[in-house]
């Protein structure tokens, strides 16, 4: 499943990728406001999720800038399954913070939700990363007024997080994600995602 939006091409990682998401990912700062990602982020680390195996349940993509040469990773977004809840995560690399890229990238995975069948999302954010929160609030996600202990791999320690959700089903639906005709091969897509 691949999906377009104004600036950024969403699309599954590949083996190959693994070297440039190495370079993208090794921030600590980055890393630090993540749950699930160790620190030291190693190129074993970046292999790993390269390679691993889709989910068409609970998909994630690179984000791909799009630009006049070849489409350059700087971070990720997806759904994964939280304690049977499907959750929304993403990152961005530190050069691009502040631009509106991680709200770009996840209206078209919130709008994937939806169209694979999702009927709600929850997500978090450790209450020292206050700007995950407003991501979350411009995406029509809804603080629920609780908050959690859950650990960071990258911190090494379980931090406090503010907990959000989204129903799907209803009114006030963001644009549906332009998602790509699955008859093609990834790499078929890609190849013609790139040339547009």
């Amino acid at each position: 499943m691949f999906a377009r939006t104004e600036r950024l091409l969403l699309r599954p990682s590949w083996p190959e990728d693994a070297s440039e998401l190495h370079q993208a990912i090794s921030d600590e700062g980055i890393v630090r406001n993540l749950a699930r990602a160790p620190w030291p982020y190693t190129a074993d680390d970046a292999a790993q999720f390269a390679a691993q195996e889709h989910d068409a349940l609970y998909p994630a993509f690179l984000l791909m800038l799009r630009t006049h040469g070849a489409p350059r990773i700087i971070g990720a977004c997806g759904i994964g399954n939280y304690d049977g809840s499907a959750e929304l995560g993403y990152w961005i690399m530190r050069p691009y913070w502040g631009l509106g890229f991680a709200t770009e990238a996840s209206r078209a995975v919130v709008n994937i939700a939806k169209a694979i069948g999702h009927k709600k999302l929850v997500a978090s954010h450790f209450t020292d990363n206050p700007a995950s929160g407003n991501v979350l609030r411009k995406l029509g996600f809804q603080n629920t007024g609780e908050t959690a202990q859950r650990h960071s791999n990258g911190r090494g320690a379980a931090m406090t997080c503010a907990l959000y959700e989204k129903a799907l089903d209803g009114a006030g639906a963001e644009p549906r994600a332009r998602l790509s005709p699955p008859a093609l091969t990834m790499r078929a897509q890609m190849e013609r995602l790139q040339a547009a």
